[in-house]
This record gives structure tokens, C-alpha cells and sequence, in this order.
């Protein structure tokens, strides 16, 4: 496992500075890299690692999940509420229907088969998408409307979507039937996966601060550590309690973290966000290259070009849903435009359950997996190119507030002796640069200009 793991890490590193050197996102160079690595191209990676390949893209996910959540600001979400929530089961219903209504002529398959491919081919890729908000928001770059957040929440969520509809079609394919009650556990996951991370994000602040005010001081690197441990424990919830109860554990990993940030000041979760993004460094190399080995790249030539075309079709209606859900909020053309890009990418999803129709005997499985394995080959780079490059395009920067250092210094003249006041002028001047006036020092003597008077 070490060999592999060396390999994975060292040829991972260099193929993704190779991309980055020739303007691609380090994505491609960590997909090739699986993808040589893996069991269907050079089989240099030790199976034992191989058989923990789905616990470790999870753990790696949770790490760049954590950073969201604390980076995610809820008054910002709060603007775009009811796009977010559609955003997390509209376009992909929309690209599942586009398999249903054209992959039985264009693929030559059955209604069912086709809704299986559909729910396989639905759900976007948190692991490409995640990052890419988090960096958009530390650039305040689309935050002013809340679209990096807006992005974020419904990549999250629609996978829940997604493979609850993806084991009713599979039990139809298999003979079952279908259940309108199957529905109800993506509210009952989300709502019970988000409670369930709320509570542990408001035991583990009451432990910060406990420990805080008995003088024991937590180290940011053992919150860390507490913090890991608490995310590993929900995910794992989510198994314990299947059948029993529905729950997400990725969302209960997001409300947490969000949680923490609320309660936590800022520059603590400023730190912690800082250590995530260094342990980020590692697992998204860990995380993209463990998706490409997943890739059985044999699949791609049994596709053939009306797979591509499919594939193309699909993603263009899925498009039409991401438009749908934005109708008549404030964002402009070009902020559309971004959401339809970033909402392309397919990879975890499709890598995790692309291949479970062929294991479990279904009539599509071979071409329900060759078509999973395009699409990550297409959409992937697709998707991470086209948000890498437009991002700074189609997205306005929100300004960064004044300092109190920025604000003293923007005033040029002043007659006041106390600086307080000052600051209390700049406060209250109008952003068409009219300015006020502070008379004495008495802050309650505080004059705008009239109407008629000029700046």
C-alpha cells in the first residue's frame, strides 16, 4: 500500500503541475494519472488500497466539505433559498427525463434501463464543484448574490436525489416496483441529515468553549482532529441507521461546519479553514486520482459517438433545469451562464455506482457504465476548465468592507480631535461621496448635507 500510495501522491503532484503548466485545472492531471495507475491501464496500485478507494475519496470529500461549511456564510444562502433548494433535484431531474425520453432511440434500450442510466448520470460531481465554490469565495467573487453558496448547497444535496431514485429504478429493473413512500426519504434525509449535523456542531462549540473558560486552551490542530473524528462518526451514522432511518451524512458534515462558524469567532474558523485548505493539499490528490482509477477506460470505445451524442443531449436539457430553477431571481446573463457551466461536472457520483447495474446482472449494465465512464471523461475537464475560465468573466468581485486603518486614512481633512467621531463621518457618508460633518465632539450632532447643497 505505501508503493501505491507513493505513486499515487509523486506522479499525481506532477501530471497536475503539467496541467496547471498548460493553463488546464490539476484535475485532468489527477484523473490521467488514475486512470494510468489503475487496475484497466498499467495495475500498479496494490489492491488493498483499491478496496478502501470509496472510504478514502469520502474521507478526502469531508475535508473540503468542512472548509465549505465554514467559509459558507448563511446570511448570504438565506438571499438565494428558494433557487438553492431547486437547485438540488430540478436539473437533475431534467437530465434524468432527457434519458428516459431519447436513450431508447438513440441507444437502442429499454424505458427501464434508460431510467437506471439516467439515475446513474444525474447527480454533479461535489468533488469537482466544492472546491471551486470554496476558492470563489474566498475571492468574493459572485458572493455579493450568494451564487458560489447558492452552487454549493445544491451540489451537495441533489446526490441524495439521485440514488434514492436510482435504487427504485434498479429494484424495477430487477423485477420490483415502484414507490411513490421511496420519495419521501430525500426531505426526511436532508432534514435529519442537516438536525443531526447541527447538534454535534452545537456540542462541539460548547466543548470549545468550556475547555476555553476552565483555561485549558484546545490547539487548532486538535479541533482539527475533534472536528475529523465528529465528520467520520456522521458518515457513519448514515450507515448505521440505513433502513432504520434516511439521512445524509454529507450534509450533516456541511451543517456542522456551518454551525461551528456561526458560534465560533471569526478568526478562530479563519484558522481552522486555513489548516482544512493545507490538509486539502494532500486529499485532493488522494481524492481525484482514486476517481480515476475507478475509470475503466476499455468501457469508453464500447460507447461509440451516439453515446457522446446522448451524453451532449442530456447535459443540455440538464442546462434548461439549471435556468428553470434561476427564473426571476436578480442574477444577470452572464451569472446564468455561470451556474449552467458549473453545474456540468460528473465524476464521484458516476465513478461510485456507475459500475453496480453490470454487478448486479441488469441487462444495461455494460453500456450504463460505459456511458458513466464518458461522461467523467467529458464533463469533468469540461466543467472544471469552463468555471476555471470564466469564473472571473462572468462573476463580479464583492469589494472587501473598510478597515478602520482604511477608513481613517480616507479622510483627508478633518477638524475633529477625537479619531471615534471621525470614523463615525465616514460611517455615515453617502456612497455618492457626499460628505457629512461632525460638529465638536459630540456624536449626537451628527448634520447631512441638504438636497440642494452640494457635496
Amino acid at each position: 500500500m505505501l508503493t501505491s500510495l507513493a505513486l499515487i501522491f509523486l506522479i499525481g503532484s506532477a501530471l497536475a503541475s503539467l496541467a496547471q503548466l498548460l493553463k488546464l485545472p490539476r484535475i485532468i492531471g489527477l484523473l490521467a494519472t488514475g486512470i494510468l495507475l489503475g487496475p484497466h491501464v498499467l495495475d500498479l496500485l496494490d489492491p488493498s488500497i483499491l478496496s478502501v478507494s470509496s472510504d478514502l475519496r469520502q474521507m478526502a470529500l469531508v475535508i473540503i466539505l468542512l472548509k465549505a461549511g465554514l467559509s459558507l456564510n448563511i446570511a448570504d444562502l438565506k438571499k438565494v433559498g428558494r433557487p438553492a433548494v431547486m437547485m438540488a433535484f430540478v436539473p437533475a431531474t431534467f437530465e434524468i427525463l432527457a434519458y428516459v425520453l431519447f436513450a431508447p432511440s438513440i441507444l437502442h434500450i429499454s424505458l427501464t434501463d434508460a431510467a437506471v442510466m439516467g439515475a446513474v448520470m444525474g447527480a454533479v460531481s461535489p468533488a469537482v464543484v466544492v472546491p471551486r465554490m470554496v476558492a470563489l469565495m474566498e475571492e468574493r467573487r459572485g458572493t455579493a448574490k450568494g451564487i458560489p453558496q447558492m452552487i454549493l448547497a445544491g451540489a451537495s444535496c441533489d446526490d441524495i436525489y439521485v440514488i434514492v431514485l436510482f435504487t427504485t429504478f434498479v429494484a424495477m429493473a430487477q423485477g420490483g416496483s415502484f414507490h411513490a413512500g421511496d420519495l419521501l426519504q430525500v426531505p426526511v434525509s436532508i432534514c435529519f441529515g442537516a438536525l443531526l449535523g447541527i447538534l454535534a456542531g452545537i456540542l462541539l462549540s460548547r466543548l470549545f468553549d468550556l475547555t476555553f473558560h476552565h483555561g485549558h486552551m484546545i490547539r487548532n490542530s486538535n479541533k482539527i482532529i475533534l472536528i475529523l473524528g465528529t465528520s467520520f462518526l456522521l458518515l457513519a451514522a448514515e450507515t448505521w441507521l440505513k433502513g432504520i432511518l434516511s439521512l445524509s451524512g454529507l450534509l450533516a458534515v456541511v451543517a456542522m461546519a456551518c454551525t461551528l462558524q456561526r458560534s465560533a469567532p471569526s478568526t478562530v474558523t479563519a484558522r481552522l479553514s486555513e489548516k482544512l485548505g493545507k490538509l486539502w493539499i494532500a486529499a485532493e490528490i488522494l481524492l481525484f486520482v482514486l476517481v480515476g482509477a475507478a475509470v475503466d477506460i476499455r468501457y469508453t470505445m464500447n460507447a461509440g459517438a451516439l453515446a457522446v451524442l446522448m451524453i451532449f443531449l442530456a447535459l443540455s436539457i440538464r442546462s434548461l433545469g439549471v435556468l428553470l430553477c434561476l427564473w426571476r431571481t436578480p442574477l444577470n446573463k452572464k451569472e446564468r451562464l455561470f451556474c449552467v457551466i458549473a453545474y456540468l461536472p460528473k465524476a464521484t457520483v458516476q465513478a461510485a455506482i456507475g459500475s453496480l447495474p453490470l454487478s448486479m446482472g441488469l441487462a444495461c449494465g455494460e453500456i450504463v457504465l460505459s456511458v458513466a465512464v464518458l461522461s467523467i471523461l467529458i464533463s469533468a475537464p469540461l466543467g472544471a476548465i469552463g468555471i476555471d475560465a470564466t469564473a472571473a468573466r462572468l462573476l463580479e468581485k464583492k469589494k472587501k468592507p473598510l478597515s478602520r486603518s482604511a477608513e481613517r486614512a480616507s479622510l483627508d481633512h478633518c477638524n475633529c480631535s477625537n479619531t471615534r467621531f471621525c470614523t463615525l463621518r465616514s460611517r455615515y457618508s453617502d456612497k455618492s461621496a457626499q460628505s457629512t460633518s461632525v460638529i465638536g465632539n459630540d456624536h449626537q450632532h451628527i448634520s447631512r448635507p441638504k438636497a440642494d447643497e452640494k457635496p
